[in-house]
């Protein structure tokens, strides 16, 4: 198995429970795991009864497992606030408060909420030595896949921005200080030195996620979840991900056969129903199901967590 493996669906299918249970199985085999939460309803912390931050900390009770919840809007802050010291130090101070302007304006924008938590996400990849397997709670199917998708996309819109920055270096030095010292000025430019930082951050995280990671899609068997899943793995497809296998969560158990009233008699037609769908999933989907877990009565945590995580054929 991959080190880096990541659990995703849509809201509310039990990504975090199904998270949780797997890196709990990892840790009884003797792996050292982090469990990471990267969805804002940060539910780990409820599953191990036990408050988590920013930096890994040992789950109590459990041996080689610890956990760590990224706070979505703590990295967003973080992420803006390193972007205006960056900027600041690169232009005059009459401009600094038009700065200051433009990225309030960036804060509040579409993918600012990715950009910032992608960082923070690479990070955890990069400081992973200590660990034997990441286990990634991630947040819904959208924005994961708009995360996912970033390594591409940014890579080439750096390299670009290099170019351009490049050159812009060049013909303002030529003119000013003649065109040797415009090359070593090049060579020492502090924004260029960023950006080809960034780009080489941007690649290896494509490269680990295409080489070194595992995803898993979590579903419920019901139509929308179905549905959401076929789009979820043509997605990844397009953007060179597989989906290793699928878990199908919160199916409903049967009946004893004694039972004859009404309860018996809905959840008999409740359970065709959602057979029919597994099947179908079966039958449609090139990935594997490795799981069907029942709902329980109770919230999974403690023994219950660890039955879940005997289920799991990963």
């Amino acid at each position: 198995m991959e080190k880096f493996v990541f659990f995703g669906g849509k809201g509310g299918v039990g990504k975090t429970t199904v998270s949780c249970a797997y890196a709990l199985k990892c840790a009884n085999a003797g792996q050292r795991t982090l469990v990471v939460s990267t969805d804002p309803a940060h539910s780990t912390s409820d599953v191990f009864d036990q408050q988590f931050g920013d930096d890994p900390a040992a789950v109590d009770g459990h041996e080689n497992l610890w956990a760590m919840e990224i706070d979505p809007d703590q990295e967003v802050e973080r992420h803006m606030q390193d972007i205006r010291r960056r900027m600041t130090e690169q232009v005059s101070a009459a401009i600094v408060n038009e700065i200051d302007r433009q990225i309030e304006l960036a804060h509040r924008t579409p993918g600012a909420y990715e950009a910032a938590l992608f960082d923070r996400f690479i990070q955890v990849m990069r400081e992973a030595d200590d660990f034997d397997r990441v286990v990634f709670d991630t947040s819904p199917t959208g924005g994961t896949l708009r995360l996912l998708a970033l390594p591409d996309f940014l890579g080439e819109w750096i390299e670009r921005l290099v170019q351009k920055r490049a050159k812009s270096v060049d013909l303002f030095e030529k003119a000013a200080i003649g065109e040797k010292e415009a090359r070593r000025k090049i060579d020492e430019d502090p924004l260029i030195a960023h950006l080809q930082g960034r780009k080489e951050t941007f690649e290896f995280a494509g490269r680990t996620l295409r080489e070194e990671s595992a995803f898993f899609l979590v579903l419920n068997p019901d139509e929308l979840s179905v549905r959401e899943t076929e789009r979820s793995v043509a997605e990844m497809g397009d953007q060179g991900l597989s989906v290793d296998g699928l878990v199908v969560n919160k199916v409903t158990p049967a009946p004893d056969d004694d039972d004859r009233g009404r309860g018996g008699r809905y959840l008999r037609d409740r359970v065709a129903t959602e057979r029919e769908r597994i099947e179908r999933v079966r039958e449609d989907f090139d990935e594997p199901v490795v799981a069907e877990i029942e709902s329980r009565v109770r919230e999974v945590k403690g023994d219950l967590l660890a039955a879940v995580a005997a289920e799991l054929e990963i």
